[in-house]
């Protein structure tokens, strides 16, 4: 398999799954909103009453931010009562947009904002944040939610853990340099997008100054749990090394320093092209599901509820990794018994799981 294939079979769970199993994911957006908010405030009114485009960028199934498109249809509204919007929801081709549009249009377990007034205009696109999504010059925000840390390619495999925040030496270098590649080819897109004034507000997955990220940040290492058990597996005969090195995660979590760079360096393309850091800082979102555990102490209701959310965006990875060779029901058995022990792990012995979020929360201006 080609790191392009691998990185197109990537999939978040479908069928409105996603957003029903991660809302953490909800709760980084919550907190995010009043500078989305401040953001729309900021735009000039001229460009506003031309017709207001948000762009929600590696959306998956929309759910997770649909209260927050809603404060910023009552933000623009409030600003220039008339004026057209336009949201532009845009993920790679083969998410779940059948999922999307009945979140969207009230179809399915979310309320719509598409009541609160006229005048605005949901659009769908497949196309990826890592190439130009929307004309130039007609975007006035740019939102992304914990989307960006996915790489465009998975530049190799890593031979001792299932994702960078594990690899080690030339493997680590080798993801460092491509997320850097991938940061700086996604603002640039994004200067061509955007007017004069305009904003991005991006919530990435990030390392903090005190070396957290998601689910580390005290207890048990989410990742490192990943990756024992699937090293089990292999030791157990049941996966071989080559499947365990290809269930890779093509990820990486920049530091504020590495989101940074680009936007500070005068010399850097993205500088050139007009981009300007106006806030940055790490913030950790708790994991809702310990939180609840900690409230009803329930272990097997926490595991139940934990290890969705854990699914929702690593099991088509980690089943691709599996060799094409094997039959598919073996495949689908492999998965089932991988995430079964990891809810039995989670339920004998509860305490210090979960997966709290640990991103940089960004805002980004287009001087020219």
């Amino acid at each position: 398999m080609t790191n392009k294939e691998h990185s197109e079979g990537i999939t978040m769970s479908g069928g409105g799954i996603y957003s029903l199993a991660t809302v953490g994911a909800k709760h980084v957006i919550d907190a995010a909103t009043p500078m989305v908010v401040d953001a729309i405030d900021s735009l000039s009114q001229e460009s506003i009453t031309t017709g207001f485009t948000f762009s929600d960028m590696g959306t998956a199934d929309a759910g997770t931010s649909l209260s927050m498109i809603g404060n910023v249809i009552d933000a623009v509204s409030a600003r220039v009562p008339e004026a057209p919007i336009s949201i532009v929801y845009s993920d790679q081709p083969r998410n779940d947009f059948n999922a999307l549009i009945a979140n969207v249009y009230g179809l399915g377990p979310f309320d719509t904002y598409l009541d609160r007034r006229d005048n605005i205009f949901p659009l769908v696109s497949g196309t990826t944040f890592y190439k130009q999504i929307i004309p130039s010059g007609t975007l006035d925000i740019g939102f992304s939610a914990t989307a960006m840390h996915w790489l465009s390619a998975k530049v190799c495999n890593i031979s001792n853990h299932v994702q960078a925040v594990g690899a080690e030496g030339e493997e680590l270098d080798a993801f460092r340099a491509q997320a850097h590649r991938d940061w700086r080819q996604i603002l640039l897109h994004r200067a061509r997008e955007l007017k004069p004034g305009g904003k991005l507000v991006l919530i990435n997955f990030a390392k903090d100054d005190q070396g957290r990220y998601l689910g580390n940040t005290g207890g048990v290492n989410m990742f490192d749990q990943f990756n024992l058990i699937w090293q089990g597996f292999v030791e157990q005969g049941r996966i071989t090394r080559a499947e365990y090195e290809n269930m890779t995660l093509p990820q990486y979590y920049n530091t504020v320093e590495e989101f940074s760079a680009p936007l500070q360096d005068q010399d850097d393309p993205v500088y050139q092209a007009g981009l300007r850091l106006e806030h940055i800082d790490s913030r950790i979102v708790k994991c809702p599901f310990a939180e609840s555990f900690a409230q009803h102490g329930d272990a097997a209701r926490f595991a139940e509820e934990y290890i969705p959310t854990i699914r929702s965006w690593n099991e088509s990875i980690f089943f691709n990794g599996l060799s094409a060779d094997r039959p598919l029901d073996e495949r689908r058995q492999l998965i089932e018994d991988y995430y079964g022990t990891y809810r039995d792990i989670v339920r004998d012995s509860p305490n210090g799981h979960g997966m709290d979020y640990v991103h940089a929360y960004t805002v980004i201006s287009k001087t020219s």
